[in-house]
């Protein structure tokens, strides 16, 4: 058995940190429960061990402070295994769920080892937690600090992003994976990666047995603090720690941001069902939101439980998981998944200016970070415009993806929203004295189609996913353009490429912050399946044979990311006004019908938007340009005739997303001229964008 020293020299009485902490002669460890009557922790010498090695009994006398359990053990180092186990009481119909059998997770645990093991008692024994020392040479390095003004954000999966053996990589599908691919990321011209959460989530079942439907993309939280031990290279407990570490590192000397998608909405251990894995058996009724009947949990999360984020306690331990990864890890910033449950008090409603909200906008060490809501949730709050009180918000702005989906499709009644989604979303942002960059621009993400499916099928193709194709979001505002998935017919196959270089464009053209799906680049595919949660295959893996494929689209979004990068004119500071900003000068922008007079915004969808560089006291004016934008999203062709205002110009052709490559894109705006005297006629659904030369 071990021993406590004894000498008054190496007594050690912290009470916090949470977590376990390395001293010089052995480690604390310090955990929160308020209803505890005998708290344990397990420590076990292999990552196989069903039985620990040794089980140390905390004196509630001598090892509790308030509510807090603190213990130093001598002689332990990093790399040591353990759990806690507490007893207390089993009152389900008061919010007790204490099992003194579960063997469980530290909730501030640095880094986890193993799987889940089924003992012989019946039992789960979920993956061990493991010391960790957080020293790592990090030569120097510091977050980027770039604007989110600047930013091109590349949402992408660490594993799925090089499991496929096309990646040709040396560690597919692992942290060390994605720093082989880095050079790919540099090429396209992204500045920040957004990873799907790369927080722990179980492997396989939590009954111990391996699922036919794994979790693959993550969002079911095990422990907030520590790096998903199955994107480690290496199977040494703690090894993710360090490599995670060596991603980051990576990435920021290639000029690129990490942004992690965060989940502090729910967690794995469910609803009253599910298992007793760590905050459950520790402190239930303050961890989570419960019913009225207090047995039951309240589900905002459509995951079976809410995590309680306004309670004193757990709105700490946020602040300290988000903290740990901006100090630890160097990441640059955070997309919060469902966030709208942060705006949710103790008993579920949403309230104005909730605490944890605020708070994550004041904290001092997060303010060189990126701060992304998810504005909605589960249970009807959308919030998408209204998240957060300041610009340090910035939101996932649904409606910009639905409305620009519903104009290039065609739509009616689409013309007045898309302009609004292309100038910035003013309507959202400006009464709140917020930026056009708190809007994060999307076509695609993780959830739902990928673009090449968005304009292949018109319904969803979940069956694989065991659901009776009922899972997935049905209002896709997808189409096939004539046949549901793969074709042959060519003239179909030639609308959808032209349908995502539209789409694309009117992407990385618009004011406020692109987010590009990865593998859209390339026409990444999932056949139709808009909810991949659990493909862990070929249907949810880059296929890197796509790039060569289809290395024309991608030519034509590289070169429309590096045309935004140097052009302020579409990320603009300032929401545009359509005023004239000083005598003699033009409009910001200025909108107008085909026929280059006044839009009639009930009419079908085709419009003219002049676009003129920033005012010099707006911001940076080099390298700025004027831009023209033709835009015929109806199902014919359509003359355009150039309005008086824009005749003064030399405008030279940058994109048309009709003609065939390399003609769709000319990286220098160096295209044809285009003669303002003669009438202009877009091909049905495509769109011209023009620059002036000066």
């Amino acid at each position: 058995m071990l021993m406590r020293y004894t000498h008054p020299e190496l007594q050690f009485t912290h009470a916090l940190p949470y977590g376990a902490v390395i001293h010089d002669h052995g480690v604390q460890f310090v955990v929160f429960s308020r209803s505890a009557t005998a708290l344990r922790l397990l420590l076990y010498r292999t990552v196989d061990d069903t039985e620990p090695v040794d089980v140390l009994h905390l004196d509630p006398q001598t090892d509790r402070w308030g509510d807090i359990w603190s213990v130093f053990v001598p002689g332990v180092q990093a790399g040591q295994l353990y759990h806690f186990q507490a007893d207390g009481p089993y009152d389900p119909e008061n919010g007790q769920r204490f099992d003194g059998q579960a063997r469980l997770i530290d909730p501030y645990a640095k880094a986890l080892a193993g799987r889940f093991q089924p003992g012989s008692d019946g039992v789960i024994r979920p993956p061990k937690c493991v010391v960790v020392e957080d020293y790592f040479d990090w030569e120097g390095d510091r977050h980027l600090r770039r604007e989110l003004s600047e930013t091109v954000i590349y949402e992408m999966h660490v594993r799925g992003f090089t499991k496929s053996p096309s990646s040709g990589v040396k560690h597919p599908g692992t942290y060390l994976g994605l720093i082989e691919k880095i050079p790919y990321l540099q090429s396209l011209g992204v500045t920040a990666v957004e990873l799907m959460p790369i927080h722990e989530f179980p492997i396989g079942h939590v009954s111990g047995h391996e699922t036919e439907r794994p979790n693959y993309w993550g969002y079911d939280p095990l422990a907030f603090f520590s790096p998903h031990r199955g994107y480690a290279a290496s199977d040494e407990p703690g090894a993710q720690v360090r490599e995670f570490k060596q991603l980051v590192k990576a990435l920021h000397q290639a000029g690129i941001e990490v942004i992690l998608d965060v989940v502090f909405n729910h967690t794995c251990e469910g609803n009253e069902r599910g298992p007793v894995l760590s905050f459950k058996g520790l402190e239930n009724r303050v961890y989570y939101m419960l019913d009225t009947d207090r047995s039951r949990y309240r589900n905002y999360s459509g995951c079976g439980n809410t995590v309680n984020g306004n309670h004193p306690i757990v709105r700490e331990m946020i602040f300290n998981c988000l903290r740990h990864w901006v100090h630890n890890y160097h990441v640059d910033g955070f997309r919060f998944d469902l966030a709208s449950i942060l705006s949710r008090n103790q008993n579920g409603e949403l309230v104005p200016n909730a605490p944890v909200v605020n708070a994550i906008a004041e904290d001092p060490l997060l303010a060189d970070t990126k701060i992304i809501a998810e504005a909605w949730d589960a249970a009807g709050a959308y919030q998408v415009g209204s998240f957060g009180v300041d610009e340090r918000w910035a939101e996932w702005n649904g409606r910009y993806r639905d409305e620009v989906r519903s104009f290039w499709r065609g739509d009616v009644d689409t013309l007045g929203a898309f302009a609004t989604r292309l100038a910035g979303s003013s309507d959202l942002y400006e009464r709140a004295g917020r930026a056009p960059h708190c809007s994060i621009n999307f076509i695609t993400s993780h959830d739902g189609f990928t673009l090449n499916d968005l304009v292949s099928y018109r319904e969803k193709q979940n069956a694989e996913n065991g659901e009776d194709n009922c899972d997935g979001e049905n209002h896709n505002l997808s189409d096939g353009y004539g046949a549901e998935g793969p074709t042959r017919k060519k003239a179909i196959e030639s609308l959808r490429a032209r349908q995502i270089r539209n789409m694309m464009t009117t992407l990385l053209l618009s004011q406020g912050v692109p987010m590009l799906l990865s593998g859209d680049e390339c026409r990444r595919t999932q056949r139709g399946n808009n909810n991949a949660y659990c493909q862990d295959n070929v249907i949810s893996w880059f296929d890197w044979n796509l790039v060569d494929r289809h290395a024309d689209l991608w030519r034509f979004c590289q070169k429309l990311i590096h045309f935004r990068r140097r052009q302020p004119t579409v990320r603009r500071q300032n929401f545009l006004t359509g005023r004239v900003a000083q005598p003699g000068g033009l409009p910001d922008v200025s909108w107008y019908a085909p026929d280059g007079g006044p839009v009639d915004w009930a009419g079908p969808s085709a419009l003219i938007c002049l676009l003129t560089r920033p005012a010099v006291d707006e911001q940076s004016t080099v390298n700025a340009c004027d831009l023209l934008f033709l835009l015929n999203s109806t199902s014919d062709p359509q003359d355009f005739v150039l309005p008086a205002i824009a005749r003064s110009f030399r405008w030279k052709m940058f994109v048309d997303t009709a003609a065939k490559s390399p003609g769709d894109i000319f990286p220098e705006a160096d295209g044809p001229s285009l003669d303002f005297q003669q009438r202009h006629s877009l091909s049905y659904r495509s769109s011209r964008v023009y620059v002036a030369q000066h």
